[in-house]
């Protein structure tokens, strides 16, 4: 359960078997445009190997934007002590090998969840549920046609102004249960100024000790916990 094994012991049974997969899915794309990656680096396998992947798929498919979705622990919330270590040595392939870098971490998905969403016990469901609402945010402009809807390419030009600072702090607003849905007024001042808050960011910072360099915003429906 540590980088190394993942990084140097795994990767001897099944590293040549995953690119292979991967290699025969691209090639049944006529026009492959990115690689979205989904993975959280507290674990061995994940940290580790993700990271060797990472740099293959910089060799391989160099020209391809690659987005990473990537899980990160916190020291509140883990299930391994070593879950830090993993994290640090798997920084530098998402710094040095990925395009654009989400990086949610678990101790604000679950605030998030239990604050918001009235939700005593969690689940695992509850949390791939916020995140798959980020994720699905984020690719709505690459899935429909529209004058403002932009690709992957701009979407990295246009926010990051150095290639190695392409780590976001993403925030989704509103997040209600579903008793409180239908009663809720919600005003677009409000959204918006919600976005900003700490307690709706996903990963535990306060940005108002900072500064923003640039900043994006969706619009989409509003979740509601079923």
């Amino acid at each position: 359960n540590n980088f190394v094994r993942g990084h140097y012991i795994i990767v001897k049974e099944i590293f040549d078997l995953c690119l292979d997969r991967i290699r025969k899915l691209a090639d049944q794309f006529a026009d492959l445009q990115r690689f979205l990656v989904f993975n959280a680096v507290g674990g061995g396998t994940s940290s580790g190997l993700g990271s060797l992947l990472s740099e293959r798929f910089s060799v391989n498919y160099g020209k391809k934007s690659k987005l990473d979705f990537i899980i990160y622990p916190s020291p509140q919330v883990s299930a391994a002590v070593i879950e830090p270590y993993n994290s640090v040595l798997s920084t530098h392939s998402l710094l040095q090998h990925t395009d654009v870098a989400v990086m949610p971490d678990k101790e604000a998905i679950y605030d998030i969840c239990r604050k918001n969403l009235d939700i005593e016990r969690l689940t695992y469901t509850n949390l791939n549920r916020l995140v798959s609402q980020v994720v699905s945010s984020l690719t709505a402009s690459l899935k429909f046609d529209s004058v403002l809807n932009v690709d992957v390419t701009e979407f990295q030009t246009n926010l990051f102004p150095h290639l190695r600072i392409h780590i976001r702090l993403s925030s989704y607003v509103p997040v209600i249960s579903a008793e409180k849905a239908y009663h809720e007024q919600l005003r677009v001042a409000k959204i918006t100024s919600s976005a900003f808050e700490p307690a709706n960011l996903m990963a535990k910072c306060d940005p108002r000790h900072g500064k923003y360099m640039t900043c994006l915003l969706y619009t989409s429906p509003s979740p509601r916990d079923s």
